[in-house]
């Protein structure tokens, strides 16, 4: 008497071990990707407030210019470039007389020929980050930039 064997079905028994190698990639996968997009965030705003500060300072180096108007300039277009609060972006103007010229005392309304307007401006990641997580918490994305009034 024969016995008829059914063939074996090398597919079948591999559905279990590709369903758990899923199961271990896919975290790592997706915690990578993500990382790669916070990352490009922070990439992408650190731009964005480079360009604020050289921005702001060109504003700034210009007869007629005041501390507040420069510092509402960097806050509106922060606010619509990457949707941050006003209260959250921080500005630092500091005014440098140049040799032979009076003090401004930090106001770039009495800046004179050549003294050196600097604009600093930093925002909190955690303030513009797209996901909740520890990848840069608690950094500042800072920029600063100076120039000669004119």
């Amino acid at each position: 008497m024969r016995i008829l064997r059914k063939p074996f079905d090398r597919s079948s028994s591999r559905r279990g071990a590709a369903v758990l190698e899923m199961a271990l990639v896919l975290p790592i996968f997706f915690m990578v990707v993500l990382g790669i997009v916070e990352f490009g965030r922070a990439m992408m705003v650190g731009q964005m407030v480079t360009n604020a500060a050289r921005e702001a300072t060109r504003l700034a180096i210009v007869d007629g210019s005041t501390n507040s108007s420069v510092e509402d300039w960097i806050q509106e277009f922060l606010q619509s470039a990457i949707g941050v609060d006003a209260a959250d972006v921080t500005v630092d103007i500091n005014v440098t007389a140049a040799p032979g010229n009076d003090d401004p005392g930090n106001e770039v309304g009495n800046a004179q020929s050549r003294d050196l307007i600097t604009v600093a401006v930093s925002v909190p990641f955690d303030k513009v980050s797209y996901l909740p997580g520890n990848y840069l918490n608690g950094k500042q994305l800072a920029a600063q930039s100076a120039m000669r009034h004119e």
